[in-house]
């Protein structure tokens, strides 16, 4: 019996464009506009500073539990970028870089943070969907989103994210297989920050990427540098085009690292060394990014003051406005305000039951 080589024709390739040192690979950089690349650079500030105060408000027990982007921030603005508007955006529960991009009001994340679910409610036609907090269980909303749209003939496409962690679910084995098969537009954005909550990335898998992942099913793969901007944004915009044009779904592993806690629950003094977050934390994407622009004299001391001054008062008045809207959520029935259309009878019967615990406070009607 023949022994005969098969299997999957594709390699995976790794795309890096602007390194370490800000240097840009003049040959493969996408064309952009000072503006644009002003507005990436200032979201992503913001993203990280937003971050920064949230934790303040988290320790001092205003807001409850998140999980803070630090690091991760080119790899979210450099792939949503490539969207439409009309578009569609299926994040997880890390991705407050890409929804700063998508027009996310901060005060209505730090609402969703205070517990409220008004603060993930859908402005009238938008298509960012709210955080998914289940691990994996927004990729099959995207493929089937994506599916609905090109029997639809909209020409929209969905691009969701997850972490490597995620890659181990069965709903990641699903949704790829699904979209693959029916040829869904979508775009799937892993972004490998090395560590699923404690457990590191090589006790997941013994795979040498995330991206080869995407040849058992028969699409494209990719794996890029998930602190460059510009590869991120590259390759998405490939994805992206790939979807638009020929509905075929694309897998892009975005290489980066977690540079904070997973969720302001956990510790990760226990599981790892800060000589490795040190070692990161000199390819950090904003420094990079930032080196770039003052080399093209876009960024210097003054205006990078200023900016930050307006960031500031972005998340001052955020704040503000979200502690009003909390103040006046009172009772239980907000908690359960903005799940589906219509309460079920288990929703009704564990309100009731919330606001005779609390003595029948007010706002449950």
């Amino acid at each position: 019996m023949p022994l005969t080589e098969t299997g999957p024709d594709s390699k995976i390739e790794y795309l890096s464009i602007l390194n370490e040192d800000g240097e840009l690979d003049k040959e493969l950089a996408p064309q952009f506009t000072d503006d644009l690349l002003l507005k990436g650079y200032r979201t992503m500030l913001l993203a990280r500073r937003f971050d920064e105060r949230r934790l303040k408000l988290q320790r001092s027990g205003r807001i409850g539990t998140f999980a803070p982007v630090n690091g991760q921030e080119a790899a979210q603005v450099g792939t949503i970028s490539a969207l439409r508007e009309d578009d569609w955006f299926v994040p997880s529960y890390r991705e407050t870089a890409a929804n700063f991009w998508r027009g996310t009001n901060p005060a209505d994340m730090l609402v969703f943070d205070a517990g409220y679910n008004e603060g993930i409610v859908i402005p009238e036609g938008a298509r960012n969907l709210p955080n998914s907090v289940p691990v994996g269980t927004q990729m099959l909303q995207a493929a089937g989103i994506a599916y609905a749209a090109r029997l639809e003939g909209t020409g929209e496409v969905a691009m969701t994210y997850f972490g490597d962690g995620a890659t181990s679910q069965g709903d990641f084995h699903e949704a790829l297989n699904f979209a693959s098969v029916f040829d869904c537009p979508v775009v799937f954005v892993c972004q490998n920050n090395q560590y699923a909550i404690s457990v590191p990335r090589a006790r997941q898998t013994r795979s040498q990427t995330l991206a080869q992942k995407a040849l058992a099913y028969g699409m494209d793969g990719i794996q890029v540098d998930g602190n460059d901007i510009f590869a991120c944004f590259a390759a998405a915009d490939d994805a992206v085009r790939r979807a638009r044009e020929t509905f075929r779904p694309t897998l892009i592993e975005c290489v980066t690292y977690r540079l904070e806690m997973h969720t302001t629950a956990d510790d990760p003094s226990r599981y790892r060394d800060e000589e490795e977050v040190e070692k990161w934390e000199k390819r950090d994407p904003i420094e990079r990014f930032g080196s770039l622009l003052r080399e093209r004299g876009l960024l210097d001391d003054g205006s990078l003051e200023d900016m930050e001054a307006k960031i500031a008062e972005t998340i001052d008045a955020a704040w503000d406005e979200a502690e009003k809207r909390i103040e006046k959520a009172e009772g239980v029935s907000a908690i359960f305000d903005h799940i589906l259309e219509q309460e079920t009878h288990e929703q009704v019967r564990q309100k009731q039951q919330m606001s005779d615990g609390l003595g029948g406070v007010s706002g449950y009607g």
